[in-house]
């Protein structure tokens, strides 16, 4: 292979084995909680680590990869999540397990910048599109990641050797692209500052990309909800709402980047905001539950593609150093994830769940209309 190839393997093997990491840890979600006795509020408290440790560690991860070159940073924090992971099957004590998830969470938090960091100048170096292929693997591993960390349960595979197989999986993965992850950085950005308060593009982006990721937490958290509460389904029949909506956002990022460079970034940008908007009001107004699951696709086709781009379009722009402002539009974007449940959840109190969507809607629908500002660069339009 050449150079460049194996280079472009190398990112998507990061994304993989991020994915993987990262969703693997839903399925122990519930022996952790019985594990340790917590009740649902001090469960909710506990999850919060995971978030916090990822924000702290996402500002500064972005100087590191300018200093040392992405590879060290994408293996120190990929061996880690590796290292860390075990311990959310074991940790006996809320303690011990806020402790866990809070390591696990920085770990996580700095893969996902390093592994974006790279993958932007992959990108320039290759000079076509390719930042959506990245975030399919992501999504891959995300099924790969929790499929098979449920399929060794369900074979009765003990908790602690299941969490030590998946962990041994992703090291595998993560070594195999160690030797053509980027070594050096970028010499203009090797003197970069400590800290750089965001600006300019990067603020307008960092805040796409925190609607997008807004929307895509409330899929993850109240679809289940919307379908059992009134949308005809049953309890048992609630997951295939975030089902519909994570395969169609699968396929659309394993094939955004043909997209890319048959429409541009900007023009997906409109397509992708509106059509994950008309996907919210089909679940809204929906006449029947399968309108409403058809509803759920729509919104992980229409989503699937609008991250990459926003990305692609921070690596390009000339306000800050790429590194920097990736790092910052993570961190942006993450908080979104964040504070995603509990702002849904105060709206669909106060309002009802299909106010709170049809809110999210209106979200998708300004992402469609920053196509119009010149967000995606020439360059991420392939």
């Amino acid at each position: 292979m050449t150079t460049g190839l194996q280079r472009r393997v190398s990112t998507r093997l990061a994304f993989l084995a991020a994915g993987m990491a990262m969703s693997a840890w839903a399925p122990l979600v519930p022996f952790a909680q019985a594990r340790t006795g917590v009740e649902p509020g001090q469960l909710g408290l506990l999850l919060l680590c995971l978030g916090i440790g990822s924000l702290l560690a996402m500002p500064v991860t972005g100087v590191m990869a300018a200093r040392f070159g992405c590879r060290r940073i994408i293996l120190a924090s990929g061996f880690g999540c590796c290292l860390v992971f075990p311990l959310l099957a074991i940790a006996p004590a809320a303690w011990s397990l806020a402790l866990a998830l809070f390591l696990f969470g920085a770990a996580i938090g700095t893969l996902d910048v390093a592994m974006n960091i790279q993958a932007v100048i992959v990108e320039k170096e290759y000079g076509g599109a390719l930042m959506s292929g990245f975030h399919g693997l992501f999504s891959v591993g995300g099924i790969v990641g929790a499929g098979g960390m449920t399929l060794m349960l369900w074979a009765g595979l003990d908790l602690v050797a299941a969490s030590l197989v998946l962990a041994a999986v992703v090291a595998l993965v993560v070594a195999f692209a160690g030797p053509h992850l980027l070594r050096d950085p970028v010499p203009s950005e090797r003197d970069a500052p400590l800290f750089v308060v965001p600006r300019g593009a990067v603020v307008l982006i960092g805040a796409l990309c925190s609607l997008v990721f807004l929307a895509e937490g409330a899929v993850l958290d109240w679809s289940a909800v919307f379908l059992t509460s009134g949308g005809g389904f049953t309890a048992g029949q609630g997951g295939l709402g975030y089902a519909a909506f994570a395969v169609a956002m699968t396929v659309g990022r394993l094939n955004g980047d043909k997209l890319v460079h048959r429409w541009g970034g900007g023009r997906l940008l409109l397509l992708g905001g509106l059509c994950a908007a008309l996907g919210f009001l089909s679940v809204v107004l929906a006449p029947s539950p399968w309108i409403a699951l058809a509803g759920f696709a729509l919104i992980g086709t229409g989503a699937s593609n609008i991250v990459p781009v926003l990305f692609s379009a921070a690596g390009n722009q000339k306000d800050m150093p790429a590194s920097l402002a990736i790092s910052a539009i993570t961190t942006i974007g993450y908080a979104g994830i964040l504070a995603g449940p509990g702002l849904i959840g105060f709206v669909a109190h106060a309002f009802g769940l299909q106010l709170a969507f049809a809110g999210l809607a209106c979200g998708m629908l300004l992402v469609a209309a920053s196509a119009g500002m010149g967000v995606a660069s020439p360059r991420s339009s392939g």
